[in-house]
C-alpha cells in the first residue's frame, strides 16, 4: 500500500485502475482489505482509491478526540494529495456516515454518494438507549484478545446464510484491530447526528441495503431515503450488514449500474 502525511497522520492507502475516481470507505471493524472484490471488479472502469482510515490497518491512530468531521477532513485532504477531483464516494456503515460528514464539511468534493448498510451516526438513526447500548457493548470488546473480539462482533455483520469464506476472510482482518483506533471511531459513529445534512444532499445517491442487516435494518434506510433529495433504496435479497462482502457480485452491479451514467 502506499502512505501520504496528512494533518500529522500517516494514512496508507491502496489504488488501482484508470478513468473516474472511485473512493470507498470501510466500516469500522475493517480497513481497506475488505474492499478487494470492488478494487478487483470496478477497477476496469475507474480509478479505484480504498483508504484505512485513521486508526484502522496501515495507518496511524488518531487522537483520542478524533471525531467525525476530523475524519472528514482528514479524507478530503487525501482526496485533494491524489489530486482525485470530484470522485464517487461509496461509503459502508461507519464508512456511509463519513461519506455524508464529508459531503456537509466539502459539499463540492463529493460527485455521488453510495451509502451502504448506511446510518445518519448512530445518534441520528438510532433510539438513544439503542445507541447507549450500543456503544457500551462495542467499547466492551475493545479489550479483548483477537480471538475473542472477532467472536464478540462479527455475529451482526452477517445473513445466517453468508458463505464461510466471506465471514473467515473478514474475521482474519477483523483480527489486525487497533483497539484505541476502534474506540475512537466507535465513538464518533455513536456520536454523530447527521440528519440535519440530508435535506441539502444534491448530488444523486443511492442506499444500499441488505434485508438481512440487523445493524442497520431496513427501517433507517427508509428514513434517510425519506430525508435526501434523489436518492433511491436498492435492497439486496438475503445479505447482512457486510453487503460488500457477503455479496460482492450483487453489489458491484448496483454500484456499476448506478454510476455507468455518472462517469463523466
Amino acid at each position: 500500500m502506499d502512505q501520504l502525511d496528512v494533518g500529522g497522520l500517516r494514512v496508507a492507502y491502496e489504488r488501482k485502475g484508470a478513468g473516474p475516481p472511485l473512493v470507498l470507505l470501510h466500516g469500522f471493524v475493517g480497513d481497506s482489505r475488505e474492499w478487494r472484490p470492488q478494487i478487483e471488479a470496478l477497477s476496469d472502469a475507474f480509478t479505484v482509491v480504498a483508504w484505512d482510515a485513521p486508526g484502522s490497518g496501515q495507518s496511524s491512530d488518531p487522537p483520542e478526540s478524533f471525531r467525525m468531521p476530523d475524519y472528514a477532513d482528514c479524507l478530503a485532504g487525501v482526496v485533494q494529495a491524489l489530486q482525485l477531483g470530484r470522485p464517487h464516494v461509496v461509503g459502508l456503515s461507519f464508512g456511509s456516515a463519513l461519506a455524508l460528514e464529508l459531503y456537509r464539511r466539502h459539499p463540492d468534493m463529493p460527485k455521488t454518494l453510495v451509502l451502504a448498510s448506511a446510518y445518519a451516526g448512530w445518534t441520528g438513526s438510532l433510539a438513544p438507549e439503542a445507541r447507549d447500548q450500543r456503544l457500551a457493548a462495542t467499547l466492551a470488546t475493545s479489550d479483548l484478545a483477537p480471538d475473542e473480539f472477532v467472536g464478540a462482533m462479527i455475529g451482526g455483520m452477517f445473513s445466517k446464510a453468508a458463505p464461510a469464506q466471506a465471514i473467515d476472510g473478514f474475521a482474519e482482518i477483523m483480527a489486525e484491530f487497533h483497539p484505541s483506533g476502534f474506540r475512537t471511531m466507535a465513538r464518533a459513529l455513536a456520536e454523530a447526528d447527521l440528519r440535519d445534512v440530508l435535506p441539502h444532499i444534491d448530488v444523486p445517491t443511492l442506499l444500499l441495503y441488505g434485508d438481512k442487516d440487523v445493524r442497520a435494518p431496513l427501517a433507517v434506510a427508509e428514513d434517510l431515503h425519506a430525508a435526501i433529495p434523489n436518492s433511491r433504496v436498492v435492497v439486496l435479497p438475503g445479505v447482512g450488514h457486510m453487503s460488500s462482502v457477503e455479496s460482492p457480485g450483487a453489489f458491484n452491479a448496483e454500484v456499476r449500474s448506478f454510476l455507468q451514467d455518472r462517469q463523466h
